[in-house]
């Protein structure tokens, strides 16, 4: 698929599995286990799936995945499984090396996100994109150094910190113009200052959804994470995306859906929903 000067490309850098209450919050379990079936730790298969933007002159990756270097204890709590995908073995199918990526753009700043912004080398905590820059909200960054006790196990400073540290790290300051064709749309719910990515040209509009729209079956507005800090902020973001994707035609980049990449909305009597569903890799 190609927006403007940009080529898309899926990169799955793996699977792991996450709560299914926490996912779906006050979503009885008989509604979503239905599509989203739990183990028998009552945990859901998520993947951690990433977007490459390809130019004459730019490699973008938004977010980063789960990434790699976890201990025992980590792959065993979120059932991660790699054996599939990396994000260094994605990357290398689409013939990008590390050093290639100019820019970084990361939603936010959860481990499932940011997890593969560094990797460790000789014992230290790098930069896996050496050359590029790392794009973040400045509020979120500033959220994300001083989190709460309910929401602290969700950021891994050795994930992130190390970008500052380098100057790799730059901050934006609410909703921008990246380029011609890249928008970041800032929203609140899930964790203060997270950056959905809009790409769009005159004939086709992506939305990289982020934890807006974790799966396909979090389009309804009732299905809102147990995760986010502010749910009832959450619905009203949803309420404002979802008619300007169904007036628009615009396809959501789901994040995390096991299955499908893509998405076109619909709305009825009953509320939103899927529409036209894309599985394929772009």
């Amino acid at each position: 698929m190609k927006i403007g000067k940009y080529e898309l490309h899926a990169v799955e850098t793996g699977s792991f599995g996450l709560d299914g209450g926490a996912m779906f919050g006050i979503i009885p379990k008989p509604l979503w286990s239905k599509f989203n079936p739990a183990d028998e730790q009552n945990r859901v298969s998520l993947n951690a799936r990433n977007l490459l933007l390809k130019s004459d002159s730019r490699k973008i990756l938004i977010d980063t995945g789960i990434g790699s270097d976890w201990d025992d204890k980590f792959r065993q709590i979120y059932r991660l499984d790699q054996s599939q995908n990396t994000l260094f073995s994605s990357l290398e199918k689409l013939g990008v090396e590390p050093s290639e990526v100019t820019d970084v753009l990361l939603t936010h700043l959860h481990f499932d996100h940011t997890g593969g912004s560094t990797f460790l080398k000789d014992g230290n905590w790098v930069p896996t994109f050496p050359n590029a820059k790392y794009y973040v909200q400045k509020k979120h960054f500033e959220w994300a150094v001083n989190p709460t006790e309910r929401d602290r196990g969700s950021f891994i400073q050795n994930r992130f910190m190390p970008l500052h540290k380098e100057g790799l790290l730059h901050f934006v300051d609410g909703d921008l113009r990246f380029d011609d064709e890249i928008e970041f749309i800032t929203i609140n719910g899930h964790t203060f200052s997270q950056q959905m990515i809009k790409i769009d040209d005159s004939s086709n509009t992506v939305l990289y959804c982020g934890d807006l729209f974790p799966f396909t079956t979090h389009v309804p507005v009732p299905y809102v994470m147990g995760y986010d800090l502010q749910p009832l902020i959450t619905v009203q973001e949803k309420k404002k995306i979802l008619p300007l994707a169904v007036e628009q035609n615009w396809k959501f980049f789901f994040e995390h859906d096991p299955e499908v990449l893509m998405a076109t909305v619909a709305e009825s009597q009953r509320g939103f929903s899927i529409d036209k569903v894309f599985t394929e890799t772009i």
